[in-house]
């Protein structure tokens, strides 16, 4: 192989053994209008040279690097302090360099915490006193390309913060301080604070952080904690995040409040009346005192607005709708919310109290017509008659209640019936049964999961759809699964035909390589009451220099993975664009996908979730001739027989690596497999088999073909040279 391309493959390898990756950012936010400076844990991160931090209104610049030392490098430094110590007279100079030596082995930890967050980065952040509050998304950018995305939160409260915590060399333990594993650490004394404040600190292993405030009687103390929400998934870590602990406790040390979560969201809140002038302490913990670098918090303190649940979920669009209120320290027990011009889908909303606003709670839009639910209609004998299609926001009012509605319909028609409740905030745990006018069931359903809902650990809110099988009465029965029931289990039933539609996650959401080179992405099709048609997926308004293959999702599948080839020059980060269109009982949809990381939950569970920005970092030296390094003969979908085999052809800008280049599908359905590989004129014949035990035909998507090359000096060892555009696929009889 000529030695320029050996070493083109040599530097791929090397790229995608080091992408770089951002574990955590401490302090993980900042008032407007300040400047401070964050860590930002990680790793891979050599030669990082930008912070970006999405939205307006902010500036990040990079200040150092430190990468912990290795063993090896630890003990070149002790051999050097020990040259130089011998030396009969040392130098002043000596004894600095002695001194220097001596400082880094100090910093030296021989078991990191862990690698994915053993190096730092320090970033100076400028915040503009107009930077809307709320979370923006903070990434690094290094010679090997951007980070993933960490969670960045701008308040409007004065800020203090505990001191970075250093590596203490200790995985976490979920005994530590239950008698095995780390001894907790001797509790230090309390930070004292001002309110209203919000205080920053990081737990290690063990720890338990508090704070003391002074409060007067009749005062309506808010502690309201983000942990989770700022790191959603810690991937090596069971329940899979930082499960924060809340204590308040009174002058006397008794514990007076406690909360470990608030509904069902991990973070926890507390409220609190002063009964008396005082001193009152809170710390914080986790539940069960792991800890580490990465487990990381914000917590407001304060009379602060906060809205524990709203009614209605949610109006429709293009109206007013006046929403109920229920919360602490609120200056109204209602608002209006406009949604002219706004179409379907969840919208945050706050109230402001004081020059503060509250936290922020969804407030869904919907097209069709909205009812209010009305009581009594708890038995089919009193159920709430409602005509189709609808939308009925309702509570489940007290313990043991059902809602029971009553509709008429057709038979062969097909009826949805879907709850949006706790995708909307509410703790309903929501359960769906319907009836025939006898009271016969006809179908039931407690959980139906939403690939959307992706913090969502435990799917609560219920869906149905079901052919109705005569003309005539049936009934709808709402309740809570658990037998709970109270203000604030309020809910959205939406009682209608299908609506088919699909929403579009595109992962991952940041893509790192090499100039010319071409990498495989997923979009996943989160498909809405039964729809199964194509989408044809289009890169929109992107920059010059991108190519997309296979963007096709086939009607029968959920996700399908296809290429993006980059331009022939180093550039970025670009902001890209992706759009998925579909027709729908004749009209065209076009939807915007969304971009999202797939994160991982206690070693398993895989969730989507969102990103601000697509972003691309193109990396590597200019290749004009790069993106002709593979090129497919025909674009159209190979039709690979069940039980036998096809050809596809590999057009190769040097012909003359034919012999040199080994091919091998990246993750392919199970059953289809290349057969052989053949040097053809001007590139290869790449012979795809389908094992007719393992496919069934109907099956389409597209298949990923990598290329390696072997080293002369080392047969057998492969190295990465790239990867093939998406070949389309579709298995016939």
């Amino acid at each position: 192989m000529p030695p320029l391309l050996l070493l083109l493959a040599v530097t791929a390898l090397a790229q995608q053994q080091q992408l770089p990756h951002a574990g955590y950012v401490y302090p993980a936010g900042g008032r407007q209008g300040t400047s401070f400076e964050v860590i930002v844990g990680g790793q891979f991160l050599d030669g990082v040279k930008t912070a970006l931090l999405s939205g307006a209104g902010v500036q990040a610049t990079v200040v150092d690097h430190f990468k912990p030392l290795t063993p090896a490098q630890a003990g070149q430094l002790r051999d050097q302090v020990k040259e130089l110590s011998g030396k009969p007279n040392p130098t002043p100079e000596d004894r600095q360099k002695i001194a220097g030596i001596r400082a880094k082995l100090q910093e030296f930890v021989r078991r990191p915490t862990t690698p994915a967050i053993a190096e730092t980065v320090r970033v100076r952040i400028a915040l503009a006193p107009g930077a809307v509050p709320g979370e923006r998304e903070l990434r690094l950018v290094t010679p090997n390309g951007l980070t993933n995305p960490v969670i960045f939160s701008i308040g409007q409260l004065p800020e203090v913060s505990r001191p970075p915590a250093k590596s203490e060399g200790q995985l976490p333990n979920a005994q530590a301080g239950r008698g095995r594993g780390p001894a907790r650490p001797a509790p230090e004394p309390p930070m004292e604070i001002t309110l209203p404040v919000l205080v920053n600190g990081q737990i290690p292993p063990g720890g338990v952080d508090r704070f003391r405030f002074q409060a007067t009687k009749g005062q309506h103390i808010v502690i309201a904690a983000k942990a989770r929400e700022l790191l959603p998934y810690i991937s090596d870590a069971v329940p899979g995040w930082f499960q924060a602990t809340l204590a308040l406790a009174d002058s006397s040390g008794r514990e007076v409040q406690y909360a470990d979560h608030f509904l069902f969201h991990p973070d926890p809140v507390l409220y609190y009346e002063i009964p008396q002038d005082g001193a009152y302490t809170f710390e914080i913990h986790d539940s069960i005192y792991r800890g580490r670098e990465d487990f990381v918090y914000r917590v407001e303190v304060g009379e602060l607005p906060f809205v524990t649940g709203i009614f209605p979920l949610g109006g429709r669009s293009g109206k007013r709708t006046a929403v109920e209120l229920k919360g602490w320290n609120l200056p109204a027990g209602k608002l209006t919310q406009d949604t002219k011009g706004k179409p379907a889908g969840v919208y945050p909303i706050a109230a402001h109290g004081g020059q503060f606003l509250s936290n922020r709670v969804p407030f869904a839009v919907d097209a069709l017509p909205e009812t209010l639910e009305k009581e009594p209609n708890d038995r089919r004998e009193n159920a709430q008659r409602v005509n189709l299609p609808v939308i009925v926001n309702g509570r489940i009012d007290k313990p043991g209640d059902w809602d029971v509605f009553r509709f008429n319909g057709s038979a062969g028609q097909e009826i949805v019936a879907e709850v949006s409740a706790r995708r909307l905030g509410s703790p309903l745990d929501s359960l769906l049964r319907l009836t025939d006018a006898a009271g016969g069931e006809l179908a039931v359903n407690d959980d139906a999961e939403d690939k959307g809902a992706a913090l969502l650990t435990h799917q609560a809110d219920s869906l149905l759809r079901f052919t109705l099988p005569a003309k005539g009465v049936y009934y709808l029965h709402l309740g809570d699964t658990q037998g709970k029931g109270g203000a604030d289990y309020a809910y959205r039933l939406r009682i209608s035909r299908p609506q088919p539609d699909f929403a579009l996650r595109v992962v991952p959401s940041g893509i790192n390589a090499r100039a010319g080179a071409t990498v495989p992405v997923t979009v996943y099709a989160l498909r809405r009451d039964g729809f199964a048609g194509d989408i044809a997926l289009q890169l929109k308004d992107a920059p010059a220099g991108f190519l997309l293959s296979g963007g096709v999702i086939p009607g029968n599948a959920d996700s399908v993975r296809l290429t993006l080839a980059m331009p022939p020059s180093p550039a970025g980060p670009l902001k890209l664009a992706l759009e998925g269109r579909a027709t729908i009982a004749g009209h065209e949809i076009r939807r915007a996908a969304i971009p999202a990381e797939d994160m991982m939950q206690a070693f398993y569970y895989h969730h989507l979730v969102p990103a601000a920005d697509w972003l691309a970092e193109v990396t590597g030296v200019a290749r004009p001739n790069a993106r002709a390094a593979f090129k497919m003969e025909s674009e159209s979908a190979v039709r690979l027989p069940r039980g036998g085999a096809a050809s596809v052809r590999v057009i190769l800008s040097a012909p003359r690596l034919a012999d040199t280049l080994r091919l091998e599908l990246n993750g392919p359905p199970e059953g289809i497999t290349i057969q052989k590989v053949e040097t053809v004129r001007e590139g290869l014949a790449i012979i795809l088999r389908a094992d007719a035990a393992k496919v069934k035909a109907g099956l389409m998507g597209n298949l990923i073909v990598d290329a390696f090359v072997e080293r002369p000096a080392n047969p057998g060892r492969r190295v990465p040279f790239g990867t093939l555009p998406a070949i389309p696929f579709e298995i016939v009889e």
